[in-house]
């Protein structure tokens, strides 16, 4: 007999750093948990809906008023068009958005082009429905990508290729000449793009963040999938969405259905709330904040002799781990948990091979006193390694 879907699927190596982590009262820099101060318009709009009796089942889509802000954002800021009505889905989060769309746009066998380094979850999805990943490799430290290697793993049986931009672990930014020259190949092998851009106002350096649904040419095969846990520090609120072509949307709004029934009805009220409020200015101030958090992980990791790949969006750094102990990156990780107290994640959770066994990934999405207090552990390496490694 073959092996469950739950059998099939490892656990996360980010889950078992914060486990490990916590056994030991360490600091956490492996989860994206992102604990900066939430929005006080958001925690407002929640809690007025629940005052107000807001408890119960949403349409399967979202309530209107979130439905109608994401439409309005989408236009403004990502140059994307989408109905409310039709063409939006409101979901339990971007996992779940993508979920429900990849359940309802991929059949069993069909196969999926992701770049390595890739988010785990994309590829865990992937499991779940019975898909089949194709790996395409980017190349460090600018995370260049080989399209003729990409046009090479293309079979009869590729339905799509996911775009993570900025991505989760590599900060890369797919610029527009990357995505003009990835829409020529799906218009030639018919593919859908799945997008997942939930760090899209975490951009450095005066980079800019483009949609591939905002280019023409991709405009009508692609599904986009965001949220706000990581802009407004709601992680746990499970609300993200989807914006596509009615066609589609409405397959996925069945799936949708089925998977979540709605997205948390008060919580949907607070993020309407904070599209609707707070200014530009807001968005501004975290690519700011965020970059002077890069710029000094980046710093304390070079000086302790793990040269980081310098990101340009999101907020994670890959970072060289050749100088600590141990064969793989998990035994790496573990001996940096060990001997400094700091959790980070192993490269391979990041590659299908053993390509990344020599990268840890660090999360800046912290509060500046927890990351200083990780940084004084991390110099404490310096004193024990005297020509050794850590």
């Amino acid at each position: 007999m073959g092996l469950s879907i739950s059998e099939e699927l490892a656990q996360s190596y980010i889950r078992i750093m914060s486990i490990e982590c916590d056994k030991v009262k360490g600091v956490n820099l492996s989860q994206g948990i992102c604990d900066i101060e939430t929005p006080r318009e958001v925690m407002e709009g929640a809690k007025n809906a629940i005052d107000a009796g807001m408890n119960y089942y949403t349409r399967y889509d979202g309530i209107p008023e979130l439905r109608a802000a994401i439409s309005k954002k989408l236009k403004a800021h990502n140059g994307i068009s989408a109905d409310p009505e039709t063409e939006i889905i409101a979901s339990g989060g971007a996992t779940g958005a993508l979920f429900s769309a990849m359940l309802a746009l991929v059949k069993r066998e069909e196969e999926i082009i992701l770049f390595e380094p890739y988010y785990g979850y994309h590829l865990h999805t992937l499991q779940a429905i019975g898909a089949k990943p194709l790996f395409v490799r980017t190349s460090p430290p600018d995370w260049k990508i080989d399209f003729e290697e990409l046009e090479r793993k293309i079979t009869p049986k590729t339905r799509g290729i996911i775009i993570n931009t900025p991505s989760n672990p590599s900060g890369k930014i797919f610029s527009k000449e990357e995505l003009r020259a990835i829409s020529e190949i799906c218009a030639r092998h018919d593919l859908i793009v799945f997008t997942d851009e939930i760090y899209e106002y975490f951009v450095y350096d005066g980079k800019k963040h483009t949609s591939p649904a905002s280019l023409p040419e991709l405009a009508d095969r692609t599904v986009t999938v965001s949220g706000y846990s990581k802009t407004y520090s709601i992680t746990g609120w499970r609300i993200g969405y989807c914006a596509c072509k009615r066609e589609w949307a409405e397959r996925i709004g069945h799936i949708n259905d089925l998977l979540y029934v709605c997205a948390p009805s008060p919580l949907q009220w607070g993020v309407a709330a904070g599209m609707e409020k707070l200014p530009d200015s807001f968005y501004r101030r975290i690519s700011g904040e965020y970059q002077k958090k890069r710029d000094r992980m980046c710093e304390v990791l070079d000086e302790i002799g793990m040269k980081p790949f310098i990101p340009n969006g999101a907020y994670y750094v890959l970072a060289d781990a050749t100088s600590i102990e141990g064969k793989s990156s998990p035994e790496k990780a573990m001996n940096l948990l060990r001997s400094a107290g700091v959790a980070a994640v192993p490269g391979r959770a990041f590659y299908h091979d053993d390509a990344g066994d020599g990268l840890l990934r660090f999360c800046f999405a912290k509060k500046d006193g927890d990351l200083e207090q990780a940084y004084e552990k991390l110099f404490s390496l310096k004193g024990e390694k005297n020509g050794k490694k850590i």
